[in-house]
């Protein structure tokens, strides 16, 4: 099922410049796919770097997490004032740059959930090309606002 940023901004509670997530193009009861638009007009690449921008990897597996996020909080059925928190990352990897003008489509799997812990699968992709992965371990924090 799809969603727009309306429907994000209902479920996430990050905002600008830190919310890394423009929609959603598939989910499922164990899967999602996002999509960011990677636009020169990021503030980040006002330094990263000048005359060569790149997006951080830091940022890229962010927006895995808040993807992640967004499948969590569907899962459990709740969205609003909740937090997803890392606990973990695992085998992060950066295959290729992502540079302004890139799509970037953000999948993630759920490999294990106990309770409010889940252990995903994520991977980033550019023109169907990898260009990082990692397995993210995160927790839903209710009502902590």
């Amino acid at each position: 099922m799809a969603k727009d940023i309306s429907e994000i901004l209902e479920i996430l509670p990050h905002r600008y410049p830190f919310l890394l997530v423009d929609c959603i193009l598939e989910e499922s009861a164990d899967a999602i796919v996002g999509l960011k638009n990677v636009t020169f007009n990021e503030p980040f690449f006002q330094g990263h770097f000048p005359g060569h921008p790149i997006m951080p990897g830091v940022l890229i597996v962010e927006a895995m997490a808040q993807a992640g996020g967004i499948l969590a909080f569907s899962v459990m059925g709740q969205k609003g004032k909740d937090r997803v928190y890392f606990m973990g990352l695992d085998g992060v990897r950066f295959r290729k740059p992502v540079r302004p003008g890139d799509q970037l489509i953000l999948k993630l799997k759920i490999m294990k959930r106990r309770g409010a812990v889940f252990k995903m699968r994520g991977e980033a992709f550019v023109n169907d090309q990898l260009v990082a992965e990692a397995e993210l371990m995160a927790t839903v924090d209710p009502g902590n606002a």
